[in-house]
């Protein structure tokens, strides 16, 4: 997705790399598992790893996952568990430097958002979530990092929380999904949502309409604006008119058709 003027990229992509089903449907008949990193890099704009939401990787493996995509690629890493599932997450300063010097820096211009998912059991509590917020890092070797935080429990549609994320500059991801609650408020400098509403059933994973819907979305908010249709927890604040780079992920269900998905999306967001 080329930027336009007055608009941020849109990027869009899926969960991963490997999954089985995606061979003879995604993935090419007879490629090698080794390429397939730099086919779905190549056909993609983005991809969310999973990998380091289970353990910490090496940094040789963040390095030969950069040199399997080309220039402008991003990835978005899922930040550890260890670090996001914790009763007190203001206790998690220790690992989350680990995390942070594990080797990410090795995606160099590639790192996109860092993504922080908690639990459908982890309520809002104010003070643990502002503490949270002071210990993520800002930079890495001189590069600006961009955090992105999911919440999974209806306690955090609260003005309060979407306070102390705009005060951080951390985006709040927006999940559309039928279990987790779906808010659009904008809070940092980047759009991250994450599609979770996808079904095996249809063979781009969304419905033509929808897709046509979230190309709409994209640009919308790519302009810096709010899509009116979608819900916000703060409805009072008025975010800055401000283009913004955005990231869309065709993820969870409808996964064999996730790739799909993204490549329907791709086509219409490259329609002028």
């Amino acid at each position: 997705m080329a930027k336009e003027a007055q608009q941020g990229t849109i990027r869009v992509g899926v969960g991963g790399w490997i999954f089985p089903p995606w061979r003879g449907t995604f993935y090419p008949k007879g490629l090698k598992q080794a390429d397939e990193l730099s086919y779905a890099a190549a056909h993609l704009t983005t991809i969310e790893i999973n990998a380091t939401f289970y353990r910490l990787q090496k940094p040789s493996s963040f390095r030969k996952w950069a040199g399997a995509a080309p220039d402008n690629f991003k990835f978005a890493l899922k930040a550890p568990r260890l670090l996001t599932y914790r009763t007190a997450l203001a206790e998690g300063g220790d690992f989350m430097q680990r995390f942070v010097d594990s080797g990410i820096a090795e995606l160099g211009d590639k790192l996109g958002p860092i993504l922080w998912q908690l639990p459908r059991t982890k309520s809002f509590d104010a003070a643990d979530i502002g503490k949270f917020l002071e210990l993520l890092p800002k930079s890495l070797d001189g590069r600006r990092l961009q955090h992105v935080m999911e919440v999974r429990n209806d306690s955090f549609r609260d003005p309060a929380f979407i306070t102390l994320l705009r005060d951080a500059k951390v985006s709040l991801v927006y999940s559309e999904s039928e279990a987790y609650p779906a808010m659009a408020d904008v809070t940092g400098d980047i759009i991250y949502a994450r599609l979770q509403k996808g079904s095996d059933a249809i063979e781009t994973c969304y419905a033509a309409p929808d897709l046509d819907a979230w190309a709409g979305r994209a640009r919308t908010f790519a302009a810096g604006a709010i899509p009116a249709a979608l819900p916000v927890a703060d409805a009072m604040a008025e975010p800055s008119r401000t283009p913004r780079d955005v990231y869309l992920y065709f993820i969870h269900e409808g996964k064999t058709r996730a790739p799909a998905g993204a490549l329907a999306l791709i086509e219409r967001l490259s329609r002028s």
